[in-house]
């Protein structure tokens, strides 16, 4: 790495109890972003200098954040197109080291599944039982009815780590499985629950454009316009053209974010719930 000795210099000032001297260390080695973590992780270790510890991992800290801050951005402003990539970025805001390659694979895997019973002549409904199928009864996905509330539902490697999630997460997986198989099945933002809707490509015109409803939460159950119009007007709310069809994948990632939000407030986190409100911001 180029200027390696002045990132060795620095990294030995960060203890300094001048404050005007830790500020302007910290700028410095900030500017260098992600390539100086790996050095700062290895003085960290060699350190038993717990106020040197401290200012390391906030630095780290600080430098991870934002980078998930740029990705993000990034991916709302070239389009959103990718829903996979969004969910990974929120991954990386709580599992900023970790392996993605990993859960590319574990879905590739779940899919392939799918993928090798799938057969042409299926009708809609066949397809989506048999989504069901594989994901639910052979890899044994769930809603995680016990501990809902839990942020860690929301993050990708946890949920296919521990197979269970909550409504967002599990419908993440599903429309993903379904779309790499272009089975055209998308999220629908509807209030206080999050479904996914079977588009009819063949009459895009009427029930706004979806042919049935699925809960991802509830192992795939499937529904009509007339459950939605009911559970709607079990909330008291008036029926909108957004709480029917398929929203875009910013709309989920805010949705995300927002039920994280929630999930820290709830634990007390307040320096989670103040960054993830800043994520929040990069998409309106």
């Amino acid at each position: 790495m180029e200027n390696l000795a002045e990132i060795d210099a620095l990294v030995k000032l960060l203890d300094d109890p001048d404050e005007e001297v830790y500020q302007h260390v910290q700028e410095r080695l900030l500017n260098y972003g992600v390539e100086v973590i790996s050095h700062l992780e290895h003085a960290w270790e060699q350190s038993l200098n717990t106020v040197l510890q401290e200012r390391i991992e906030n630095l780290v800290h600080t430098i991870q954040f934002t980078t998930v801050k740029e990705d993000l951005n990034l991916w709302y402003q070239s389009g959103a197109f990718d829903l996979l990539q969004g969910a990974l970025i929120i991954n990386r805001y709580q599992y900023p080291d970790l392996n993605e390659q990993h859960i590319i694979n574990q879905i590739e895997e779940i899919k392939r599944e799918i993928w090798f019973n799938l057969q042409y002549e299926m009708s809609s409904i066949e397809k989506i039982k048999l989504i069901n199928h594989v994901f639910y009864h052979q890899y044994g996905f769930s809603g995680n009815t016990k501990n809902h509330h839990d942020p860690q539902n929301s993050y990708l490697n946890q949920v296919l780590e521990s197979k269970k999630g909550n409504q967002i997460s599990l419908a993440i997986i599903y429309a993903t499985l379904a779309q790499k198989l272009d089975i055209p099945v998308y999220g629908v933002n509807l209030p206080q629950h999050f479904i996914l809707g079977y588009i009819d490509e063949s009459n895009e015109e009427k029930d706004h454009g979806v042919l049935f409803y699925i809960n991802a939460f509830n192992k795939g159950a499937i529904f009509g316009k007339h459950d939605v119009d009911q559970f709607l007007r079990q909330l008291n709310l008036e029926p909108q053209p957004g709480f029917y069809a398929p929203c875009s994948n910013a709309e989920i990632i805010r949705r995300i974010i927002r039920n994280l939000i929630s999930a820290y407030e709830n634990l007390g986190s307040t320096d989670k719930v103040n960054e993830l409100k800043a994520l929040q911001e990069i998409l309106v």
